[in-house]
């Protein structure tokens, strides 16, 4: 396999909010360096207490992120033999393995496994985003395909620019399908059937098609598309970023189990926040304000409102706009 396409991840500090500008070169792709930035960066979020969210946008003018490098895949395809279903999920379940032992990129770089690995590292980048505290925002400046649009996926919000822009998974249109989880992500956002179609079809979805299929939260003139995003990451960051992470794993993998598993994932994780430092914190919190003002403090008139603003209930209710950010956990 030769030399991927060189990318990089150029970080901006807004303090509890990362900006993270995608540059996968002249042509947008997503490949082996951005993969590695992004491994790196999601580590970097997801254990400083301090950060509470990041927004992911591209650097190329009218794309977010274009695609995988295709010769990126069609080298690593063609350095294993076609082996059938089995054989494939045998290399699967052992890159799996090899990622846990970890440093083996010099070993294994030039040998079949290696495309089995670096798509395996990818996937659990995805899914450590999915299991984090840290909101994770894609602003899309613009179009993202295959790759991009499964990168998209794997945010926890969608805001997009509108315009001649499109997402999808166009891969059934190069014979192959999708690889970097598309076939799971997406009908988790639209449904089974409406992504079914569009996967088999390989046509992507335009702005406002997106918004009211549930691919994207929100579609909003190019030029506002970061802010926005920024906005929303502020805003679900004001939450505290223990309970964020237990709801994200809760719906994240219990939506996806039987009824039975997901309700134990929910009580494992509740119990988890239940007992936690802040948690005790703000419900003894709102029962003394409960006490004090003979009054739920969620049923106060224009108390839900602010408390929504700021993120947590301590001090509700109050008859004046709270000064409290919110708390942060340490």
């Amino acid at each position: 396999m030769t030399e991927t396409v060189r990318g990089n991840i150029e970080i901006e500090d807004r303090g509890s909010v990362l900006v993270a500008h995608v540059d996968g070169g002249p042509l947008g792709l997503f490949g082996n360096e951005i993969a590695e930035h992004l491994e790196a960066l999601v580590d970097r979020a997801d254990t400083d207490p301090n950060i509470q969210a990041v927004v992911f946008t591209g650097t190329h003018p009218g794309r977010f992120v274009s695609h995988a490098e295709v010769r990126w895949l069609q080298e690593g395809g063609a350095a294993v033999p076609p082996v059938g279903v089995k054989g494939t999920s045998a290399i699967a379940h052992a890159a799996r393995g090899l990622n846990r032992v970890g440093r083996l990129g010099n070993v294994l770089g030039k040998t079949p496994m290696w495309p089995a690995i670096q798509l395996e590292k990818v996937h659990q980048t995805f899914l450590r985003m999915n299991r984090s505290g840290v909101i994770f925002v894609a602003a899309l400046n613009g179009s993202a395909l295959g790759l991009g649009a499964e990168f998209t996926w794997a945010n926890d919000l969608r805001v997009m620019a509108d315009g001649e822009y499109f997402l999808g998974q166009p891969e059934v249109l190069l014979g192959i399908m999708p690889g970097g989880g598309g076939s799971q992500r997406l009908p988790r956002l639209i449904g089974n059937h409406a992504a079914l179609v569009r996967i088999l079809e390989g046509k992507p979805f335009p702005p406002a098609e997106a918004l009211a299929l549930g691919a994207v939260d929100e579609v909003v003139p190019q030029d506002q598309v970061l802010s926005r995003a920024v906005e929303l990451a502020e805003h679900f960051g004001s939450r505290p970023k223990g309970s964020r992470a237990a709801i994200k794993k809760a719906v994240y993998f219990g939506g996806s189990s039987t009824l039975e598993e997901g309700l134990h994932i929910e009580r494992a994780e509740f119990l988890n926040t239940a007992l936690s430092k802040i948690g005790q914190e703000l419900m003894l919190d709102y029962t003394a304000n409960t006490e004090r003002a003979g009054e739920l403090p969620l049923y106060v008139p224009g108390v839900y409102e602010e408390v929504l603003q700021e993120g947590t209930t301590r001090g509700a209710p109050s008859t004046a706009p709270s000064t409290s950010s919110g708390v942060q956990e340490k």
